[in-house]
């Protein structure tokens, strides 16, 4: 929820942010913050239509969202925490 967590817990942010599977972690992460405000808009007053049409544009612009910018999210949330940040390649045209 963007708090620093306490020392003793920095193996476990170490292990979420750098193992593998860490993207899959934060998705997961993302759809259980994001399914209570799904559940919100699906009770709002309107047609079953339109009332699917708007959870679906939420989870799926939400979740977009973090799939093209996790990697942003994880290196600050290193830095956060005080952890080393790995160098990545960042995206674009190859270098020759």
């Amino acid at each position: 929820m963007g708090f620093r967590l306490p020392p003793e817990n920095l193996s476990w942010v170490r292990h979420d942010l750098m193992d593998a599977g860490w993207r899959g972690r934060m998705m997961a992460r993302h759809l259980v913050l994001m399914v209570p405000v799904c559940v919100g808009l699906a009770l709002l007053p309107a047609e079953a239509g339109i009332r699917v049409a708007v959870v679906a544009l939420a989870l799926l612009s939400s979740a977009f969202v973090v799939v093209i910018s996790a990697g942003d999210i994880r290196r600050a949330r290193l830095r956060q925490h005080g952890l080393p940040v790995p160098d990545e390649p960042r995206p674009g045209p190859p270098r020759y």
